[in-house]
């Protein structure tokens, strides 16, 4: 059972989705939930089907207490490399919250400083906290929805069934057709490239 409330009213959890993608945005989300909220589905996004996770983001957006996911795309991460990228989304996504939360629980190991507000972060907090679970659910059903717009554009990637992320189906598409515009130029996109011709 995920816990509530870990040390304050008004915590936010936050997470990202994305980081180990070849092409696409790094996206995060932060969330405050209210207190005493509880879900008997909620869980770290990556153990629940999309169905799951689908059904769940319009509850999570109609109860928390106030909530904000942001995208990072390809050419700042080009530009910051993907673990500052990171940092920044779940920024971004905490400034565009409409309460100031009283604390940060942050999933993972790392994370950058946010200005005023204590932070602590947990490895795996997404199976372990409910407002981490949360932003992790709002995160990726964020990200998967971009992915799949810009699969219009891109089939021959598929990435409405691989999000981006670097499964053979992707691999070998690159192979064939090259890198977008959407790729990330700093990634290793083939296993056996040294170097990227660009």
């Amino acid at each position: 059972m995920l816990k509530n409330l870990y040390k304050y009213p008004n915590e936010a959890g936050t997470d990202e989705a994305g980081r180990g993608c070849l092409a696409g945005p790094v996206t995060a989300a932060a969330i405050i939930l209210p207190e005493g909220f509880t879900n008997d589905i909620l869980n770290d996004s990556k153990q629940l089907s999309e169905i799951k996770r689908e059904g769940l983001r319009p509850i999570l957006e109609q109860e928390a207490v106030c909530f904000s996911v942001c995208h990072v795309f390809q050419d700042e991460i080009d530009e910051i490399n993907i673990l500052n990228a990171s940092f920044l989304a779940m920024h971004r996504a905490l400034d565009a919250m409409k309460q100031v939360p009283s604390f940060i629980l942050v999933d993972g190991n790392r994370f950058k400083p946010y200005p005023s507000i204590a932070h602590e972060c947990i490895v795996k907090g997404d199976g372990k906290y409910m407002s981490i679970a949360a932003a992790s659910i709002l995160a990726k059903t964020y990200r998967d929805e971009y992915m799949a717009t810009i699969h219009e554009e891109f089939p021959m990637y598929n990435w409405k069934k691989n999000k981006g992320y670097p499964t053979k189906e992707h691999r070998e598409a690159i192979k064939e057709f090259g890198l977008t515009k959407y790729h990330r130029k700093s990634f290793r996109q083939l296993p056996e490239q040294l170097t990227l011709d660009i």
